[in-house]
């Protein structure tokens, strides 16, 4: 299947799916991200459809791995939206800065980082937004929990996530030791979810 590309100022003739990752390092980590995600779930014209567990992740920084910063805690949502693709960044934006999220430091710590993963499996490369994800393919704190609320997923350009390497931090086919808690921890989940 060939990748379409999206206009990025239209909104869809019809709600999409898009995957969004959250990320933080700095503060009440948890308390964050779960307001980040009820904040998405209430936002207008987009419907949380899963939340994966919450993994713990060392900081990652240009240069690799920063075992001297605080580490992550990492999350991934799946939405439907009938958003255009700025608006819903707009959105994600939106929401970080009502968290605290100050852009000091390219790659540095922040209280709250939402990046939009996928948008309906289309492609744009436009100077606000780059979908997908440039660096989604290598990475296992977005890998792995996309993977547990969505393991049919493909990303464009990459194939299914359940076949990249990065989505089996101990080796393919293995299960990731982390928090198994299918996003229970931020009290709130899809329509008649807790």
């Amino acid at each position: 299947m060939s990748a379409v590309s999206v206009d990025p100022g239209v909104a869809p003739a019809a709600p999409v799916r898009a995957v969004v990752a959250l990320g933080a390092n700095l503060g009440d980590r948890g308390r964050t991200l779960q307001a980040a995600v009820r904040d998405l779930a209430d936002a207008e014209r987009v419907e949380l459809l899963a939340v994966s567990a919450v993994l713990e992740n060392p900081a990652l920084k240009p240069d690799g791995l920063d075992a001297s910063a605080p580490p992550y805690l990492n999350a991934v949502v799946l939405l439907r939206t009938g958003l255009a693709p700025l608006a819903l960044l707009d959105v994600l934006l939106a929401v970080e800065q009502r968290h605290g999220r100050v852009r000091a430091e390219h790659w540095g710590d922040r209280t709250l980082d939402l990046d939009l993963i996928d948008y309906d499996g289309r492609v744009l490369d436009a100077p606000r937004l780059t979908l997908p994800h440039p660096r989604a393919h290598e990475r296992d704190f977005v890998l792995v929990p996309w993977r547990q609320v969505d393991p049919d997923a493909v990303l464009p350009g990459y194939g299914r996530i359940d076949e990249l390497p990065a989505a089996h931090p101990l080796g393919v086919g293995s299960d990731f030791g982390g928090t198994e808690s299918g996003g229970t921890e931020f009290g709130i989940g899809p329509e008649g979810a807790p």
